[in-house]
């Protein structure tokens, strides 16, 4: 199911065979429902997930999805309950209600309790096997199996070849889940092949992104970055990024375009961090120093906030993400370059080959420096392709920002809320419930 590992055609006689119109997602029978959404009439949702000030993607997802929840309807109808990583504690808004940590068990049966107790209507769950504690998350159950009020889960990981505790945890989560919500196509199709979830019980709605104007890079370029030209890589750390590849590329760049800096932007991911360190980080600044580059890359060794993370993506020329394998199914900072409206180069794992399909941007092979060399050489010599492939671009992501993402989340909160009323769907979940009895896990 993935995409073709090949470089895209960067050529003036190619662009003609690409059209610049809004994009389309796949509609759901959600985003079809007739209901009028009222800022007068919000749902009450409590969001479980991470949240900031913690460090990781998870986290910044859902703080923003928070915001334009609030923004759209409201901030007294959005709660949170934050998940902590082991010996860490934050210091939260005040939307976060109540926290879980990770590793205690006990803390998900006294989560749910909370919310069984509080004024929401719905629960949002933010998954992703690695936030919650037990064999492939499987803490989280505890909670699930306990609220009483509907749940709409936001999968942030679906995948292809799950193991069996994996298998095990997102059938249970599907059969607690009153609606489930994906990013992207392929993980729809992989939630009903693998994992056998009816399609009528999944909504597609995009990454959310800031709504930023269409601005050329000279426009936030500061006094370092005036006069070069930006390559930016943003995101925690971690090996499986395949930054090396870029700086091995390198070499070639910089032969034909010397006035070239490449920017890796982001603290190195806490987990990673725990194990070993920034010893990622000290092996990306070898390469650099061996291949003679040292002085082209720059390191923002630091978790970037919102305000700055604007203003390095906008300063970039060009944005590329390495990534070495294809099974990642959600890249938000994919999707924010995107709805910049920058030139991409990126592996076609399974978010970029959909987000980057029709010319959006430059699909090269996994682990492949030459690869990655020719199609930055190839846009930094085309401004007329590169800028096309801009407008593309930001004219697809124009319905990923966050007020429409927020809306689409809205109509499937109310969609859920009005089937629990229908008896018909609570005899189909006891029934579901009694025939998959004896498959659950014991947490």
């Amino acid at each position: 199911m993935s995409a073709p590992a090949t470089v895209v055609s960067l050529k003036p006689t190619a662009l003609v065979r690409f059209e610049e119109r809004s994009p389309v997602f796949e509609k759901k029978a959600a985003s079809c429902l007739p209901v009028k959404i009222s800022q007068s009439h919000p749902v009450r949702v409590a969001v479980i997930g991470n949240h900031l000030p913690r460090q990781c993607g998870i986290a910044t997802f859902t703080t923003d999805l928070c915001d334009a929840i609030a923004a759209e309807y409201g901030a007294a109808g959005v709660s949170v309950v934050a998940v902590n990583d082991p010996q860490s504690r934050y210091s939260y808004p005040a939307r976060v209600r109540f926290e879980i940590s990770e590793s205690d068990l006990s803390s998900y049966k006294a989560a749910a309790d909370f919310l069984n107790s509080s004024d929401v209507d719905l629960v949002c769950l933010q998954h992703e096997y690695g936030i919650f504690g037990g064999k492939a998350g499987s803490h989280v159950l505890r909670l699930l199996q306990r609220l009483r009020m509907p749940v709409v889960t936001t999968l942030h990981t679906v995948l292809r070849e799950p193991d069996l505790d994996q298998l095990v945890v997102m059938h249970e989560i599907a059969e607690h889940s009153d609606r489930l919500i994906v990013m992207s196509k392929h993980s729809s199709q992989f939630l009903q092949d693998v994992f056998r979830v009816p399609g009528e019980q999944i909504d597609l709605i995009p990454h959310g992104i800031p709504d930023l104007p269409f601005a050329g890079p000279d426009r936030y370029k500061d006094s370092f970055s005036t006069g070069k030209t930006v390559l930016l890589t943003f995101g925690l750390l971690s090996p499986n990024k395949g930054f090396e590849n870029m700086i091995r590329a390198l070499p070639r760049i910089v032969a034909q375009h010397p006035n070239v800096v490449y920017i890796i932007a982001g603290a190195t991911h806490p987990h990673v961090r725990r194990r070993e360190g920034d010893r990622y980080r000290l092996q990306l600044q070898a390469l650099a120093k061996e291949l003679g580059v040292d002085e082209k890359v720059v390191f923002h060794n630091r978790f970037v906030s919102p305000q700055e993370m604007a203003s390095l993506v906008g300063s970039a020329d060009i944005y590329v993400t390495p990534y070495r394998y294809e099974a990642q199914a959600v890249s938000g900072t994919l999707a924010y370059a995107l709805g910049a409206g920058k030139a991409i180069i990126s592996t076609p794992y399974w978010h970029a080959a959909e987000l980057l399909d029709n010319g959006r941007g430059a699909l090269v092979p996994f682990e492949d420096p030459a690869a990655i060399a020719d199609a930055t050489i190839e846009l930094l010599d085309n401004d007329a392709a590169r800028e096309a492939m801009r407008k593309r671009a930001y004219l697809y992501a124009r319905q990923m920002v966050w007020d429409q993402v927020a809306q689409s989340y809205m109509r499937t909160f109310l969609r859920s809320c009005s089937n629990r009323m229908q008896p018909d769907r609570v005899a189909l979940h006891l029934q579901a419930a009694k025939k998959d009895a004896g498959q659950r896990i014991n947490v």
